[in-house]
């Protein structure tokens, strides 16, 4: 039957009426009324009857079991392994190998036949689960997260199956599955009561359509009441059925599963007070490995970390603690990792040209030596600072709201994470090269003085989420071209994505700080890509810089939001700070803002602008080329950041001043363009108010009491950005470090 529906044959005789009730169920016309529901009902009593399951589930706390260690290899490892599960392991249930969807399964296709015969398959665990689950009832698997079909009597046992496999390889990484019957009419109109005549219906809607619970399930109240019923009402339904068991489920509320285990008593390791513990802290040590630097004492759950992540960087040098009797005492193989760097160099041979930008002297780089095993590597390439990026889709679920069937779901996952993978490839590729490793003096490390590597450590792609280390100097012009080539991939392979824009001259103005004439664009992509980015010293807790990060991506999608609120923009924004000592920062990011760059009362003065727009930052690495090209002594450069404390008109005065004494005319008329000009332009007349720029109040903060205006100035961002910035633009691929351009 799989294989006559593949290539359009007709199907077994004995399958053909259940495959001809499947197929009637898509051409049935929605009911508008309830009495057309219950006519529909009773002339469809098969799809009525019959039952399908839908399984939901995936990793739960992923951030708190990745940034738990504080070491690089271990993260990196303990990421690996998660995507691993989700990506291969799960869709090793399904014969994922079989079907071209699941790239990664195909390449190990040994390892998924072993994944179901020695765990899967085992009598104690889900025997006969696998012979019932093909690929093609996996609806999506990215993004740490699966949705799929199954027959009714294992829904409940794939689902446990999908919580055993976390613990089982990961031992406590936290995950959750959840799964439900439900009929085929379902499908296409959502939850339905039994008997149907109880089903609340488009009439019922109408009457309902303002009462606050109802638009706690149906959002606002829209002119077209229909359509926004039937967007709510379909297969959409039945996925928010699942998230919101999902959830219970996470919070040990077992009362829609009692006849699974529960979920209120998560795996512990208990550790004794006078035991040795591993290098972590964390848990009791169970072996030491003499083989490696510093001989470090390894848990369970560390040394799997460990070697994950050592076979994902293809460190085959360093591997060799791994040996029969580890894998005696530990009791588990690492399985199959497949390197993000291996996708990426797959991707640029499809793709010549970039390739060419990204390696202009085609060098050869060892296999086993390639990429960057630590932060001091990716530092290398940058005068020992990297930076942080965090990036996440902005109005995913607003979009994924409107999606009425199942196929569509697969559809808009696929194309998500494929724009989203495709664009980091684009962002690293067109900034960054090749790094030759020098002056690393580590025991770990000097050996790898003089080779070549990829300067950079992606830790995850999945869905709409990206995290990656990157060398400081490159970071914003990457987090731009992420963010902008998200956008175009996704229109790219479906012009559904695409929305026409139009905004007034004034409404430009508020949107984007920087020359707003020059950021009309007229087709916006409906979804969008925000990022943090964190620039700071190679040496940073890995755990306190990714919080920090995480705190300026939420500020970015803030800002974001609002802007899409206020005045319908689409696209994505970038929030970043540069933090050059550990103690520079000790609070919330939004706090050390509030408190020690926010100043005076009327007008109120903020010594930063971020978050930035996406145009505006590309505005914001050319006015940083222009200040370094003015050649502004740097002693003149700090003194009018420290000036600005002193109030709006002495900075003015000051700005002025200093402007005054360059001796480079063109440079003073470049800086005059690219900053006076495109940042400081008063609003009510022809002048400008350099360094300051005034921030326009929305409506409703212009009619609060409260209302202060405010000024905002990007010379003290401009001054934290300028050790990274250098006057040539050029790629460089040079055996120092690679040229300082943000």
């Amino acid at each position: 039957m799989r294989e006559a529906l593949q290539v359009g044959k007709q199907v077994p005789e004995k399958v053909r009426s259940y495959v001809e009730q499947v197929q009637k169920l898509d051409k049935l016309d929605y009911p508008k009324t309830l009495e057309a529901l219950k006519t529909l009902q009773a002339d469809n009593q098969t799809l009525w009857n019959a039952k399908i399951g839908l399984a939901y589930g995936g990793a739960t706390k992923i951030k708190q079991y990745v940034f738990e260690a504080p070491k690089l290899q271990d993260i990196r490892g303990a990421s690996a392994l998660l995507d691993r599960i989700n990506l291969i392991d799960l869709p090793a249930f399904f014969h994922g190998e079989e079907s071209e969807r699941f790239e990664q399964c195909q390449q190990f296709p040994e390892y998924c036949q072993q994944v179901r015969d020695d765990w899967l398959e085992l009598e104690q665990n889900f025997q006969g689960l696998s012979q019932a689950l093909i690929p093609e009832l996996i609806i999506y698997s990215t993004g740490g997260n699966i949705l799929a079909f199954c027959p009714v009597a294992y829904v409940q046992v794939l689902a446990d199956a999908i919580e055993k496999r976390y613990t089982h390889e990961t031992l406590i990484a936290n995950s959750c599955a959840v799964g439900q019957p439900f009929r085929f009419l379902e499908l296409k109109f959502g939850l339905l009561k039994n008997p149907i005549d109880q089903t609340p219906w488009l009439e019922w809607y109408r009457e309902n359509a303002n009462h606050y619970l109802v638009e706690a399930s149906f959002g606002k109240a829209t002119e077209n009441l229909t359509n926004q019923f039937k967007e709510r009402k379909s297969f959409n339904e039945l996925v928010r059925q699942l998230a919101v068991r999902f959830n219970q489920r996470r919070s040990g509320d077992d009362r829609f599963s009692s006849e699974r285990s529960s979920r209120r008593y998560p795996p512990m390791f208990e550790a004794h007070p006078y035991g040795r513990r591993d290098t972590n802290e964390k848990r009791s040590a169970v072996r030491q490995i003499d083989s490696l630097p510093n001989q470090p004492w390894f848990s369970d759950v560390e040394a799997r970390k460990r070697i994950s992540g050592q076979k994902a960087k293809r460190d085959n040098q360093n591997t060799s603690w791994y040996d029969a009797n580890t894998r005696h005492w530990l009791g588990w193989e690492p399985g199959e990792f497949q390197s993000w760097v291996t996708r990426y160099e797959r991707f640029l041979g499809k793709h010549p040209a970039l390739s060419a930008q990204y390696n202009p002297q085609n060098r050869q780089l060892q296999e086993n030596k390639k990429e960057a095993r630590s932060l001091r590597e990716i530092g290398n390439a940058s005068q020992g600072f990297v930076a942080y990026i965090y990036a996440d889709g902005n109005s995913m679920g607003q979009y994924i709201q409107t999606i009425k069937t199942a196929e569509a779901y697969k559809a808009f996952s696929e194309a998500v994470s494929i724009a989203t993978e495709h664009a980091v490839y684009y962002a690293l590729a067109e900034h960054l090269a090749p790094h030759r490793l020098h002056g690393l003096e580590d025991p770990d490390n000097k050996h790898r003085n003089g080779d070549w590597i990829h300067p950079f450590e992606i830790l995850t792609i999945g869905g709409d989420d990206v995290m990656l280390m990157v060398p400081a100097n490159k970071a914003l012009a990457i987090a731009k071209t992420l963010s902008e080539q998200f956008e175009n991939l996704l229109m790219a392979q479906n012009s559904e994505f695409s929305e026409p824009q139009q905004f007034s001259r004034e409404s430009l103005k508020v949107i984007h700080r920087y020359h707003p004439a020059n950021a009309a664009k007229p087709i916006a992509c409906q979804l969008s890509m925000s990022a943090g980015v964190l620039i700071t010293a190679q040496d940073t807790p890995i755990y306190y810089a990714e919080d920090l990060t995480n705190q300026l991506l939420k500020s970015a999608k803030k800002h974001a939001k609002k802007l899409k609120k206020e005045y319908g923009y689409l696209g994505g924004t970038i929030d970043f700070l540069v933090m050059k000592a550990v103690t520079m920062l000790s609070s919330q990011v939004s706090e050390f803002r509030k408190s020690g760059l926010e100043f005076g009362e009327r007008p109120k003065l903020k010594l930063y602008s971020a978050p930035y727009t996406l145009h505006e930052i590309g505005g914001l690495l050319e006015t940083a080329e222009a200040l370094k090209q003015a050649e502004f002594p740097r002693s003149q450069l700090y003194q009018i950041r420290d000036l600005l404390q002193r109030g709006k008109r002495t900075a003015m005065l000051n700005y002025r001043y200093f402007w005054s004494r360059l001796s480079n005319k063109d440079a003073k008329a470049e800086l005059k363009e690219k900053f006076e000009d495109a940042w400081c332009q008063a609003k009510t007349n022809d002048g400008n108010l350099v360094p300051w720029s005034f921030v326009t109040p929305t409506e409703e903060e212009r009619r609060s009491p409260d209302y202060v205006p405010t000024y905002e100035t990007i010379w003290r961002e401009l001054i934290d950005l300028y050790p990274f910035i250098d006057e040539v633009t050029a790629r460089s691929e040079s055996e120092t470090s690679a040229s300082l351009e943000v």
